[in-house]
């Protein structure tokens, strides 16, 4: 899926940026008939290529209009302990996001949340009370000016 004008990679940019295209607009845009549409999609979502469809909300409409990016340091890197984190970010779901990363810290979270406040009781009462957490250095987004679902395919 090289070229620009293959019509998988147009089926794959027309489906990441509007999921509620019927499959007839698919097959429009990809210029395939419906029925290799379908059959092409289908393998797609086998292969794993699709891995969901979603709905993007609001999170401001929505009052979670708190968005911070939380670094996280843990104790140590044995098994446990990174399976006990890992718990926690799997129960979550003020947790939107979460990255294993090199260099000074160890995890980077995107987190939703009404307010301050509430972010607050979420770390404190999550993230802190985990005893294998060493330390949770916390950012709040001021703006964003970028957001996007689609890769750059």
């Amino acid at each position: 899926m090289k070229e620009s004008g293959n019509p998988h990679r147009k089926l794959l940019q027309s489906i990441q940026a509007d999921g509620s295209l019927s499959l007839a607009d698919l097959s429009e845009k990809a210029g395939m008939s419906q029925s290799s549409t379908w059959r092409k999609i289908h393998e797609l979502e086998s292969e794993g290529v699709i891995r969901k469809r979603v709905t993007l909300l609001d999170p401001g409409k929505l009052d979670l209009k708190l968005c911070v990016i939380a670094h996280v340091t843990l104790e140590d890197h044995h098994e446990e302990t990174v399976a006990s984190f890992a718990s926690v970010v799997s129960e979550r779901p003020e947790i939107m996001e979460c990255y294993a990363l090199s260099g000074a810290f160890d995890y980077m979270l995107k987190i939703r949340a009404k307010d301050v406040e509430s972010y607050e009781a979420f770390m404190t009462h999550y993230l802190l009370r985990n005893r294998r957490v060493r330390t949770v250095v916390s950012s709040f987004v001021l703006r964003e000016l970028k957001f996007s679902t689609e890769l750059p395919i």
